[in-house]
C-alpha cells in the first residue's frame, strides 16, 4: 500500500479530468488550463513539467557486429541494428561496456535476467530472493504525485518452473521487482492496459470512452486557448485511434477466455492467440508503446516497464523472414536473421521515442522530460555473454542529462562500469537522493 501525503492528495484531486459513466481520461499538458492542479505560469517546473522513466526489455542479445555508434551528436554514425534511431540520435545515448556483476558465473538465462534492474544477487531454489528494481524504487518514493505509481506491462506471458541452473523461471520473465521476493504483476493484454489507463470499468467497457466525456471535452475546448484546442483534439484523436485498434482485439481476447475457462485451462499455459493475446506481435508491441505514450502525456504515471519479450522467448517473426524462435535464434547471433530480429527490437524503442517526441509540453516535448531505457541481459546470445549489455538511452529528463553521444566503459574498470551505478545516476537526478543502490555506491562517472 502507498501512502499518497497530503500535498500530494490536493495535486490529485485538483487535476483536471474528462469523466464519464464508467470511465476517466487523464489530460496532457495545456498552456491555458491548469490540467495538473498548478498555474501553467508557476515556477514550479518540476512539478508542471514532470520528469519521466521508462524501461524496454529485449532478452537473449543482439547482433554483436552491428550494435554500435561513432561520433556525437548530428553526426553520429549508427550500425546497421541501430538505423531506427537516425531521426533521434541527437537525443540518445549509445552506452557501452556497462555490465550487471550478480548476473554473470552464475550460469545461463534466469540468473542474468532477473536483477537486470536490481543490481541485486539472486536465490535459487524454490523461494525467490533477489531485490527490488530501479523502476518500483522511484515508484515507492515519487510516485505518489500521480494517478499510478507506475506501469508494468509485457508483450509474453510469463512461464513457471525451473530451469537447469536451478533459478525459478519467474526471473527469466519479470524485470520489475517490488521487493526481494516478488515481482510485480506484469499486464499482457493490451484492452485491459488501455482500460487501466483511463479507468474503464463497467457494462459499458465496450463503448467507447470518447463518446462518455464528449460534452465535457466540448465545453473544455471552448475555455481553451486556440493552441490548447489544437493540443486537444489531436490528444483525443491519437485516443480514439489507439482504441479503435484496441476494439478489434477486445472481442478475441473475450471469447479466447471464454474458451479457457469452460476447458478449465490457464492463459499462461497457451500459445497465442488461443490465450487471446493478439497474434500478430508488431500490434501488441505498438499498442503497448501506446499506452506508455498516453500515460506519460497525460501524468498518469511517470514510470513504466514494457518486457517486449522474455527470456528464452518463444516469440515468432515470420514478418522478418526468421524461421527459428525469438531464444533459438539468438544462438546464431551473426547471422543476417539475428540482424533483423535486432533492428525490429530497436525500431520499438524507435516508435515510443517518436510519439513522446511529437507530444509538445512548453518549449519541449514529452521526450524531453523523460529517460526512456532500452536494456538486454546480455551481448551475446550464443555465448550466454552478459559480461557487459546492450543499454540506449533516449530523452534529456528536463534537461538534467546530456545526449547525443557514445558512452563506452569497456576498458574503465569493473568498479567503473556497474549498470547500477547507471541506475543511481538516474535516480539522483529525478530527486531521489540515494548514496547507494544495488553493487554500486557511486554515480557513473561521464554521464
Amino acid at each position: 500500500m502507498i501512502n499518497v501525503n497530503d500535498s500530494a492528495r490536493r495535486n490529485l484531486s485538483r487535476r483536471t479530468l474528462l469523466q464519464g459513466t464508467g470511465v476517466t481520461m487523464a489530460l496532457p499538458w495545456l498552456e491555458s488550463i491548469p490540467v495538473w492542479g498548478l498555474d501553467p505560469s508557476s515556477s514550479a517546473e518540476d512539478d508542471i513539467f514532470p520528469q519521466r522513466f521508462a524501461v524496454l526489455f529485449m532478452a537473449c542479445g543482439v547482433h554483436p557486429d552491428h550494435w554500435w555508434a561513432r561520433g556525437a551528436g548530428s553526426n553520429m554514425e549508427l550500425s546497421k541494428s541501430l538505423t531506427p534511431m537516425e531521426s533521434l540520435k541527437t537525443k540518445m545515448n549509445v552506452v557501452s561496456g556497462l555490465f550487471n556483476k550478480n548476473a554473470t558465473g552464475v550460469g545461463i538465462h534466469p540468473g542474468q535476467t532477473g536483477n537486470i534492474l536490481s543490481g541485486a544477487a539472486l536465490q535459487k531454489g524454490a523461494e525467490l530472493g533477489g531485490g527490488i528494481s530501479v523502476d518500483q524504487l522511484l515508484a515507492n518514493h515519487l510516485g505518489q504525485k500521480t494517478a499510478q505509481p507506475s506501469i508494468v506491462l509485457g508483450c509474453e506471458q510469463p512461464i513457471t518452473g525451473y530451469h537447469e541452473t536451478n533459478f525459478s523461471m519467474a526471473y527469466s520473465s519479470h524485470i520489475s521487482w517490488q521487493n526481494a521476493t516478488s515481482p510485480v504483476p506484469m499486464e499482457v493484454y493490451p484492452s485491459l492496459a488501455f482500460d487501466s489507463l483511463f479507468d474503464n470499468r463497467g457494462n459499458r467497457r465496450n463503448k467507447s470512452v470518447l463518446d462518455r466525456v464528449r460534452e465535457q471535452a466540448a465545453s473544455l475546448s471552448r475555455s481553451a486557448s486556440a493552441g490548447d484546442r489544437t493540443r486537444l483534439d489531436e490528444y483525443l484523436t491519437s485516443v480514439r485511434e489507439v482504441e479503435k485498434r484496441i476494439e478489434r482485439l477486445r472481442s478475441d481476447q473475450n471469447r479466447a477466455m471464454d474458451r479457457l475457462k469452460a476447458d478449465g485451462r490457464s492463459a499462461v499455459t497457451m500459445p497465442r492467440p488461443d490465450n487471446g493475446l493478439p497474434e500478430d506481435i508488431r500490434e501488441h508491441m505498438r499498442l503497448m508503446c501506446d499506452i506508455i505514450a498516453l500515460a506519460f502525456q497525460t501524468d498518469k504515471t511517470r514510470f513504466a516497464t514494457l518486457l517486449l519479450c522474455r527470456d528464452i522467448s518463444g516469440l515468432f517473426y515470420p514478418f522478418l523472414d526468421v524461421r527459428n524462435a525469438h531464444h533459438s535464434a539468438s544462438h546464431n547471433d551473426r547471422s543476417d536473421d539475428w540482424e533483423r530480429v535486432s533492428q525490429y527490437y530497436c525500431s520499438q524503442l524507435a516508435y515510443l521515442s517518436s510519439r513522446l517526441d511529437q507530444m509538445p509540453e512548453a518549449a519541449g516535448t514529452v521526450l524531453d522530460n523523460s529517460c526512456l531505457l532500452f536494456v538486454n541481459n546480455m551481448w551475446s546470445g550464443s555465448k550466454h555473454d552478459s559480461s557487459k549489455v546492450p543499454l540506449l538511452t533516449v530523452g534529456g529528463l528536463g534537461g538534467k542529462l546530456a545526449t547525443g553521444r557514445v558512452l563506452d566503459y569497456t576498458d574503465a574498470g569493473d568498479d567503473n562500469r556497474k549498470l547500477c551505478s547507471l541506475y543511481l545516476s538516474i535516480v539522483n537526478r529525478m530527486g531521489l537522493p540515494l548514496e547507494d543502490f544495488g553493487d554500486a555506491d557511486a554515480q557513473l562517472a561521464g554521464l
